[in-house]
Parts: C-alpha cells; structure tokens; sequence
C-alpha cells in the first residue's frame, strides 16, 4: 500500500461529524458525541468506558485506525 501524502489541512468539525456518523451507522463504535467544548465524546461498547477526544483531528485519525485496522483484518489481504 502506498503512502498517503500530508493533509494540506487541518480536519474541521464538519468532517469530523461525518466520520463519527459513520463510525456509528457502521456499528464500529456505540456512540460518538460533539461536546460543547469541541471534543469528542467515544464510547466502542453500550457498557465501555467513554473517552474523550480532543478535536476534530483526533476523530479522523481514530477513523484512519480503525480503517486500516479494518481492512487489513479482511482475507483477502492476508
């Protein structure tokens, strides 16, 4: 797999919301909240401990792992 060049900016909260959404539909966490602070709320199983995210850049990057986790899991990609 090839290397991904550099954002050539910083994640916002709009996309930030996406990639929890989607992380929600797709059952890969329980829950993802927006505080009012700018921090994400995470929690992976209905009686899992909660954590907390600092910022949008966070959720991407918690999105990234769980990606790559994800498709390096797949039978086709061992």
């Amino acid at each position: 797999m090839l290397p991904r060049p550099p954002r050539s900016s910083e994640p916002t909260a709009a996309e930030a919301s996406a990639w929890a959404d989607v992380l929600v539909r797709r059952r890969l966490v329980h829950a993802a909240v927006l505080a009012p602070t700018g921090q994400w709320l995470i929690q992976d199983q209905p009686d899992g401990p909660v954590r907390v995210l600092i910022g949008p850049a966070d959720v991407v990057t918690l999105t990234a792992t769980i990606q790559h986790h994800t498709r390096t899991l797949r039978p086709e990609n061992r």
